[in-house]
C-alpha cells in the first residue's frame, strides 16, 4: 500500500478545482449508467452504484439528474453505450499516466489522447506499461474537525481498514478495494462523517519534478487529459514542491 500519502499529497498540492460544473455531472452520469447497467438499478445491491450515488450528492448534482440517469440506464431501447478503457502513457520527467476512460466512440477517444499526449510532451503507451505502478485502494475520507484522530485509528483498523492518515484537517482511511463499504458502514454507524468513499489508484512510488520547465510540462499534461470529455480519471507519480508549484502561480 506504499504511496498513498505521498499521492494525498500530490493532489492537494496541485490544488486542481474543476470550475466546469456541467462536464463534472457529465462525467458523474456516465459513470452512473455503467453502474446501473453492470450491476442493476438498485444501489443496495449495487456497491458500484451506491458509491456513484454518494459521489453524485457530494458534487452537488441534483436528485432529479441522479434519477433520471438510473432511470436511462434500467430502461428499454437506451442506445448510449459506453465502454471502459484503461490508457497508459509517459509525462515529462519520467512520470507516468494512467487514465480512467468511458467512451462511446473508442476510435475517436484514441486519437484524442494520443493528440494529448505528444502535443504536450508525452507518449501514449501500451497496455501494461506503467499499470504496474499503482496500486488500487479504497480511500474514505473524513474531515477531522471534532474527532478525535485515536478514536479514528482504532474504529477504522478495527473494521478492517489498513491505514488511517490525518492530515490538514482531514483523515483519509486506506483500505483494500473490496472491504472499502464494510469499513465505510462500519464507520458511518460509529458516527464518523464521510465527505468521501471511492475507490481509487495510488503511486507505489513518486518521482519528484525538480526543474520549474518540466514541473509547467508535467502540469499542463495532466490538465489536458484530465480535460478531455472521456476522462473520467487521471493517476499520475509526480511529485512537486510546494516552492515550485509557488512559481508556477
Amino acid at each position: 500500500m506504499s504511496g498513498h500519502s505521498k499521492w494525498a499529497n500530490i493532489k492537494r498540492k496541485k490544488g486542481k478545482v474543476d470550475e466546469e460544473r456541467g462536464k463534472t455531472f457529465t462525467k458523474i452520469s456516465r459513470e452512473l449508467i455503467v453502474a446501473v447497467r453492470q450491476g442493476g438499478a438498485d444501489p443496495d445491491g449495487n456497491f458500484r452504484l451506491k458509491l456513484m450515488i454518494q459521489k453524485a450528492k457530494a458534487a452537488n448534482m441534483p436528485n432529479d439528474n441522479i434519477n433520471r440517469c438510473i432511470q436511462k440506464a434500467a430502461g428499454e431501447g437506451n442506445d448510449s453505450n459506453f465502454d471502459e478503457i484503461i490508457y497508459e502513457g509517459y509525462g515529462p520527467a519520467g512520470t507516468a499516466l494512467l487514465l480512467e476512460i468511458m467512451t462511446d466512440n473508442r476510435n475517436r477517444t484514441a486519437s484524442e489522447i494520443r493528440y494529448l499526449f505528444t502535443r504536450n510532451g508525452g507518449n501514449l503507451g501500451e497496455n501494461g506499461c506503467v499499470a504496474w505502478m499503482f496500486d488500487r485502494i479504497g480511500r474514505i475520507v473524513i474531515p477531522m474537525d471534532g474527532i478525535d484522530g485515536d478514536d479514528l485509528m482504532l474504529q477504522a483498523l478495527d473494521a478492517g481498514a489498513e491505514d488511517v492518515i490525518t492530515e490538514d484537517g482531514k483523515g483519509e482511511v486506506v483500505t483494500l478495494p473490496e472491504n472499502l463499504e464494510s469499513v465505510r458502514q462500519a464507520l458511518t454507524e460509529a458516527g464518523f462523517p464521510i465527505e468521501e468513499a471511492e475507490v481509487s489508484r495510488v503511486p507505489k512510488n513518486t518521482v519528484a519534478v525538480e526543474d520549474l520547465d518540466q514541473a509547467r510540462q508535467v502540469l499542463k499534461l495532466y490538465d489536458a487529459l484530465d480535460d478531455q470529455d472521456d476522462v473520467q480519471n487521471v493517476y499520475s507519480n509526480f511529485e512537486i514542491s510546494d516552492e515550485i508549484l509557488e512559481q508556477l502561480d
